[in-house]
Parts: structure tokens; C-alpha cells; sequence
């Protein structure tokens, strides 16, 4: 088997590589020796599908790939799990509908039905990280999510969207994740 890699796929509403846990995520990977991709996705304000999939195949996605997407980054790693193989993925505040959200139903992802057994069988595993006093993703979502693709489940009860609603810096829960899975 080849080295495995990690892709950190952003939120929308123009989210950067250097915001929120991120950096953190990626500085812990590297120095276990896991290459992780954490660049400025394109369309970063709405995060359209039509160019964050692709992307995400150009930044080298394959069946030694662990995507780990926040919020339209969980759903769109989901998205591409529906087309293609990878190793695992790690979503993060995650949702399944467009909330009602103009700028969500913009984005492509909610066009069309989702494939859960596909995504499923198109990864080894699936990590989920939920919060229930997440402002902008109710936990119903989540909770949905991790009954239709059976994720390992982590709820929290004070995290909001693991971002910059609560300052979130650091998520050393992912790094364990990794480490368990690849060691």
C-alpha cells in the first residue's frame, strides 16, 4: 500500500488554510511523517461543488486518502466518496440538507439524492464529530448522517462548529483518530 495522505477541505463563506484548527491538524500529521494537503480551495465563498470536486481530485484523492472536510468541506468529502474510493474520511459539523440556506442551495450539493451505501462502501471509515449547540448545523443533521452511514460518532455538547465560534485552535481528538487508523 502507498503512504497515506490527508486533505483538509475547508467550509464556505471564504475560509482560509490558516484559520481555526487546521494549521493544528496539519503541523501534529506532519510530524508523525502523513503528508497533508492544506490549500485555499477555490470558490471559497460558496463552495460550489462543480469546482470543489474536481479540486479535490487534482490535489491527488485516491484510495490512500483520508479527507477531512468541515461544514461544506464534510459535505462535500461525502460528495466525492459518492464517485470515488478513498481511504477514510473525518466530517466535521456536517449537514445533509441545505438548511434552508441560499448560499447551501447555490453550492450543488443538495441537487440530487444522496448514495449513503456508495459513500459507504467507497472508504474503509468514516469518523463523525457532532456538537449539539452547534449554531449553524442542528444536531438532527448530524445525527441523520450517522445513522445512514453507520460513522464512529463523537456528540459534544459545548463545541458549536468547531470553528471560530468557539475559537477552536486545536482538535487533537482528530490526530488520535488518524493515528488510530493508520497504525
Amino acid at each position: 500500500m502507498k503512504s497515506i495522505k490527508v486533505i483538509l477541505i475547508p467550509g464556505n463563506g471564504g475560509s482560509t488554510p490558516d484559520e481555526g484548527w487546521f494549521p493544528y491538524v496539519k503541523a501534529e500529521l506532519e510530524k508523525i511523517g502523513i503528508e497533508t494537503i492544506n490549500v485555499q480551495f477555490p470558490d471559497s465563498i460558496l463552495a460550489r461543488q462543480e469546482f470543489w470536486l474536481p479540486f479535490i481530485k487534482e490535489l491527488g484523492a485516491d484510495e490512500n486518502t483520508i479527507l477531512i472536510g468541515h461544514s461544506s468541506g464534510a459535505v462535500a468529502a461525502m460528495r466525492f466518496a459518492e464517485t470515488n474510493k478513498i481511504f477514510g474520511s473525518i466530517l466535521v459539523g456536517a449537514c445533509y440538507t441545505d438548511l434552508g440556506i441560499e448560499s447551501e442551495k447555490q453550492s450543488g450539493y443538495f441537487d440530487k439524492e444522496w448514495e449513503w451505501d456508495t459513500i459507504k462502501n467507497n472508504q474503509n471509515w468514516i469518523i463523525q464529530f457532532a456538537s449539539i449547540d452547534d449554531p449553524f448545523v442542528p444536531i438532527t443533521e448530524a445525527r441523520y448522517i450517522h445513522e445512514h452511514l453507520n460513522t464512529e460518532y463523537h456528540e459534544y455538547a459545548d463545541e458549536g462548529h468547531f470553528s471560530v465560534d468557539k475559537d477552536k485552535t486545536i482538535f487533537p481528538e482528530i490526530v488520535e483518530e488518524v493515528k488510530n487508523k493508520i497504525v
